[in-house]
């Protein structure tokens, strides 16, 4: 077998393969990671509204009261004070005041801390995975130590 012009033997011929592909799906991943942790950073308060808003009414009745206890509120947001006085919604706060916090601000804060977590960490996994595709290229044309020392690799 011929390896960039002079014979290697098998083994070597594979470990240059892997490596190859290891830098190949290194790169797709950081290229993907780093979409998805910018948009994670880069999604407005009224995005975020907007998909609190639309999943709020998809979802079903019990994980609505789920999460109206859960999050210690009621309703979600302006737009449907009539959960204010919802005798259904059975958070907490019913018991100890005639009046609860709405929902959608708990949920823009939650999601707005979580996206800024998720897309900084996203963030400094991508450019380490950079940094695993620079030193497998950088170590790939590495001579063999046990080799003969005057070969060129």
């Amino acid at each position: 077998m011929v390896c960039g012009g002079f014979a290697c033997s098998k083994n070597a011929l594979c470990a240059l393969n892997v490596v190859y592909m290891y830098m190949i799906i290194l790169g797709l991943v950081f290229i993907f990671q780093f979409g998805i942790s910018c948009s994670c950073l880069a999604i407005n308060r009224s995005k975020q509204t907007d998909v609190i808003n639309a999943s709020w009414w998809v979802m079903s009745n019990s994980t609505r009261h789920e999460l109206e206890r859960s999050f210690d509120c009621c309703g979600l947001f302006n737009l449907t004070t009539v959960y204010q006085d919802d005798p259904s919604c059975n958070a907490i706060c019913k018991n100890r005041s005639s009046t609860c916090q709405m929902c959608g601000e708990k949920f823009l804060k939650h999601s707005d801390e979580a996206l800024k977590i998720l897309g900084g960490v996203g963030l400094f996994f991508s450019f380490t995975e950079i940094l695993g595709v620079w030193l497998a290229m950088r170590f790939r044309n590495q001579k063999d130590p046990r080799a003969n020392p005057s070969a060129f690799l």
